[in-house]
C-alpha cells in the first residue's frame, strides 16, 4: 500500500494532504473565525465542511498509486469519490475507470494479473473483491474505515441469524458493499430508503393485511436472493448507508422497533431487534454543522460537491427547508451575469437559474459535502464575489 504523508486539519486532527485541492482563500476564511466581509457581501463557512479524512485519505492513495507506477496500468473501480472535478483530475493522470459514467472498456475484462487496482472509499462488493483476487492483480483498498465498521455489524447479524435492514439507497456503490458482507453465511438484508419504506416494512411485521407478492415487487431492488418476509423480518438489525441523515435513521429505527414490540411483544426486543449507530462521524459533524450556520441571519445558503453524493444531497436538504438554497456540483456552476446552475432538493435534475444572487447587503452561508475540495469551495466563492466586482487581491 503506499506510503501517505500526514498534515493537520483545520481543526487539528491528523489527515493526507493535496496541494491542488487546497485554497489559500479558505485558509484565510477559516483562520478568521470562518466569515468574510467583502463590501456588501458576508461569507459565513460552516465550521465543518468539505474532505473528510476518509475521502482525503483515498484520494491521496490514487495520487501515490499513480506516481509510484509510472509505467503500470491503473484502475480505479469506479468514482473514487463523488466528485466531478476530482474523478475528471484523475483521468487526467492516466487512470482508467472499469466502471460508471468514466469506464474506459469491459469492466474487469479489461483487468490483467500485472494492472493495479484502486478499490473506492465506498467499497466493493465481496463478489467483485474475490473477483479480482482471482485474476492476481495489485489492489489498493481505500475504503473507508466508517464503513468497514458497517460491514463488521452486519456480518455479525448474518452469524447470528438477523435480517440486516439497511438504511439507504440501494443503487449506491456502499449499500451494495454493504449488502453483500449481510449475505455471510446465509444471512439476507432489506434495504429502505426513506421512513415511507420503513412504515411498509413495519405494516408487514404487524400483519397488517400485506400481500407477500407485492411486498416482494415493491422491494424487488433491494433483497437478497431468496428473501422470504414471512420468515426474514422475524430478527432484525439495522444498519445505514454511513452519509444518510441520522435524524432520518433514528427515526426508522423507531418505526421497526415499534412494529416488532407490537407483533411479539416488549419482552421479545432484545431478542429480535438490534441497532447499532452506523452513521459516520464526518458525515454528522457536517450535518451538526449546517444546523448550527443555519441559525444565522443568512439571505442563502451555497451548497457544493456532486449531485450524487449522498452526504451533499442531505446537506442541501437540511438547508433548503430553513433558508433559500442552491446545490452545486463545482465551482462552474457559479456564471457570469448572475447566474447559476444548481440542482433544486425536490429534482433528479440541475437548472439554470438568474438573478440568484440579490443586490445589496447579502449573508452567504456556505457548506460542501465531505467528497468536497477546499479548492472548489474557495473557487466558488472568487466566482461568488466576481458577481459583484470584487477579486481575491482585493480579498
Amino acid at each position: 500500500m503506499p506510503d501517505v504523508k500526514s498534515s493537520r486539519t483545520r481543526n487539528g486532527r491528523e489527515r493526507t494532504g493535496h496541494e491542488p485541492y487546497t485554497s489559500p482563500l479558505v485558509d484565510r476564511i477559516v483562520a478568521g473565525g470562518g466569515e468574510l466581509r467583502v463590501g456588501e457581501v458576508t461569507i459565513n463557512l460552516a465550521r465543518e465542511f468539505g474532505f473528510c479524512y476518509g475521502v482525503d485519505r483515498a484520494v491521496a492513495f490514487a495520487y501515490e498509486t499513480r506516481r509510484r507506477h509510472p509505467d503500470h496500468r491503473v484502475w480505479l473501480v469506479g468514482e473514487i469519490i463523488h466528485n466531478p472535478s476530482v474523478n475528471e483530475r484523475l483521468r487526467e493522470m492516466g487512470i482508467g475507470f472499469l466502471f460508471g459514467r468514466h469506464a474506459d472498456g469491459r469492466g474487469y475484462e479489461e483487468v490483467a494479473a500485472d494492472d493495479i487496482v484502486i478499490l473506492p472509499a465506498f467499497g466493493i462488493p465481496m463478489e467483485d473483491m474475490e473477483r479480482l483476487i482471482r485474476i492476481g492483480c495489485e489492489l489498493v483498498d481505500t475504503t473507508c474505515g466508517s464503513v468497514m465498521l458497517v460491514w463488521k455489524n452486519v456480518g455479525q447479524y448474518a452469524a447470528d441469524g438477523f435480517t440486516s435492514v439497511i438504511h439507504g439507497k440501494f443503487y449506491h456503490e456502499e449499500t451494495m458493499a454493504t449488502a453483500s458482507r449481510a449475505t455471510w453465511e446465509g444471512g439476507h438484508y432489506l434495504i429502505v430508503r426513506d421512513r415511507e419504506e420503513a412504515a411498509v416494512v413495519a405494516a408487514y411485521i404487524r400483519g397488517w393485511g400485506q400481500d407477500r407478492e407485492a411486498f416482494l415487487e415493491r422491494f424487488r431492488l433491494a433483497l437478497s436472493p431468496g428473501f422470504d418476509p414471512d420468515v426474514h423480518l422475524e430478527k432484525i438489525g439495522l444498519a445505514n448507508q454511513t452519509t444518510m441523515l441520522k435524524s432520518e435513521s433514528l427515526h426508522i429505527a423507531g418505526i421497526l422497533r415499534d412494529a416488532i414490540a407490537d407483533r411479539w411483544g416488549g419482552d421479545e426486543l432484545s431478542r429480535r431487534f438490534r441497532n447499532f449507530e452506523t452513521i459516520c462521524s464526518a458525515t454528522q459533524e457536517r450535518q451538526d454543522a449546517i444546523l448550527d450556520l443555519l441559525t444565522r441571519p443568512l439571505d442563502l445558503v451555497l451548497v457544493i460537491g456532486g449531485y450524487n453524493s449522498s452526504n451533499t444531497n442531505n446537506l442541501a436538504q437540511i438547508a433548503a427547508g430553513r433558508v433559500t438554497t442552491y446545490h452545486i456540483d463545482s465551482a462552474a456552476g457559479i456564471r457570469p451575469g448572475n447566474v447559476i446552475r444548481h440542482k433544486p432538493v425536490d429534482q433528479k435534475e440541475p437548472v439554470e437559474q438568474a438573478g440568484w444572487l440579490p443586490d445589496g447587503p447579502v449573508q452567504i452561508g456556505i457548506t460542501a459535502g465531505a467528497s468536497t475540495p477546499d479548492s472548489e469551495v474557495g473557487e466558488a466563492i472568487a466566482r461568488l464575489l466576481a458577481e459583484r466586482g470584487l477579486t481575491i487581491p482585493e480579498v
